[in-house]
C-alpha cells in the first residue's frame, strides 16, 4: 500500500502559480520528486521582481524569524553547492553589515555562519557584523534556474490566473504568486514595497557593504554593482524616479568612495511582496479551490534568501 501511494503521488499534476525565484525553486524540487509540474505565470522569468533584487543572502527583518532562519540555512547550503556550478551567478563574498543602533547579534547569524562583530568603527555606526555569504547575480541566476526547471520537465504556461479555480487540470496547486497573491486569494496583508536600485560599473570591489539603518547597500557582481535602495510601502509605480536615483548614488558613493566615477549602467524598479509574515502552509480543498493548495508567498525582500528552504518545505508538504 505504501509503494502504491508513493507511485500515485509521483504522477501527481502540480500547478505552480508564479514564475519568480520562489515559484521556479518549488517547481524544480517538485519535479525532482517525480511530479508533473506546470508553472503558470504572466511574465517571463527575466521580467519578475526577482531579477531586480540585489541578491545578498541574509534574512533582513523577516518573519517568522525562526522559520526564516531555518530556510536561510538550507538555502545557504544549496548556494554553497551552486557556487561551484558554472553559469549560476552565485558567489560567496565577504562583507560588512553596518548598524547605527545598538541591538543584539541577530538570531539568523548561525544560518550564514562565521559572523564576527566589530565595534571600533566610530560615528555614525555603533558596530558592524562581518561575514561571508552568498551574493547572487539575480539576472543570471533566474535565467539559469528557468533552464534547470525546463530540463527537469517543468512546463511553462504564460497566462494570468485570476482565481485558484482557474489553474486548469491539477491534483495540487502551489500559490507562489508573490504580490499577485493579494488578489488571487484576497489576502489584504500582502502589500507592495517599491524598491529602486541603480547598476553601476564594478571598479573591482572586494566586498559588499550594507548600512542597515540607512537602507543603503553596495553589492558587487564583477561586471556591475547593485546600489540601493528604497523600500516604499504602498507605492506601486514601476517607473524609475530620477531624484531617487540621485539619492541612491549619493548614499552609496559616501559609503564606498571608489564608486565616485563609476559609470551608471541601468536603473531598475521592483515591487516586493511584503507581508507581516511569510505564509507557507497547506490548505485542503474548499470553496476557493477543488484541490489542495500549498501557499508560499509574502517573502518581501528575502525571496532569494529563503528560496531553497521554502522549496524543500513545499515539497515536504506535497507528501
Amino acid at each position: 500500500m505504501a509503494a502504491a501511494g508513493l507511485e500515485e503521488r509521483m504522477g501527481e499534476r502540480v500547478v505552480v502559480v508564479g514564475g519568480g525565484v520562489i515559484g521556479l525553486s518549488c517547481a524544480v524540487r517538485l519535479a525532482e520528486r517525480g511530479r508533473r509540474v506546470t508553472v503558470v505565470t504572466d511574465r517571463e522569468p527575466g521580467e519578475t521582481t526577482s531579477v531586480v533584487a540585489g541578491g545578498l543572502i541574509y534574512p533582513r527583518h523577516a518573519e517568522p524569524a525562526d522559520r526564516c532562519a531555518g530556510w536561510t540555512a538550507v538555502t545557504v547550503e544549496e548556494f554553497r553547492r551552486l557556487a561551484e556550478v558554472p553559469g549560476t551567478g552565485v558567489r560567496f563574498v565577504p562583507g560588512r553589515l553596518l548598524r547605527r543602533v545598538e541591538r543584539p547579534v541577530p538570531a539568523w547569524a548561525a544560518a550564514v555562519g562565521g559572523m564576527t562583530r566589530r565595534s571600533d568603527l566610530g560615528e555614525p555606526w555603533t558596530d558592524a557584523l562581518q561575514f561571508t555569504t552568498p551574493l547572487v547575480d539575480t539576472g543570471r541566476y533566474v535565467a539559469w534556474l528557468a533552464q534547470v526547471a525546463a530540463g527537469s520537465g517543468v512546463r511553462i504556461e504564460h497566462r494570468r490566473v485570476r482565481d485558484l479555480g482557474d489553474v486548469g487540470e491539477a491534483d495540487l496547486v502551489v500559490n507562489a504568486a508573490g504580490l499577485g497573491a493579494r488578489d488571487l486569494v484576497a489576502d489584504r496583508a500582502v502589500t507592495p514595497a517599491r524598491g529602486q536600485v541603480v547598476h553601476v560599473a564594478d571598479p573591482g570591489l572586494p566586498e559588499w557593504v550594507v548600512d542597515e539603518d540607512d537602507f543603503s547597500y553596495v553589492l558587487p557582481h564583477g561586471d556591475h554593482v547593485v546600489c540601493g535602495g528604497t523600500e516604499e510601502h504602498g507605492e506601486e509605480s514601476l517607473d524609475p524616479d530620477d531624484a531617487t536615483t540621485g539619492d541612491i548614488l549619493r548614499r552609496c558613493r559616501a559609503l564606498v568612495p571608489a564608486l565616485a566615477t563609476a559609470e551608471v549602467l541601468d536603473v531598475r524598479v521592483g515591487l516586493r511582496p511584503a507581508r507581516p509574515e511569510v505564509r507557507l502552509e497547506r490548505a485542503e480543498p474548499d470553496g476557493a479551490s477543488p484541490v489542495p493548495v500549498i501557499h508560499c508567498y509574502g517573502h518581501g525582500g528575502v525571496g532569494v534568501t529563503v528560496s531553497w528552504g521554502c522549496a524543500d518545505e513545499v515539497a515536504a508538504l506535497a507528501g
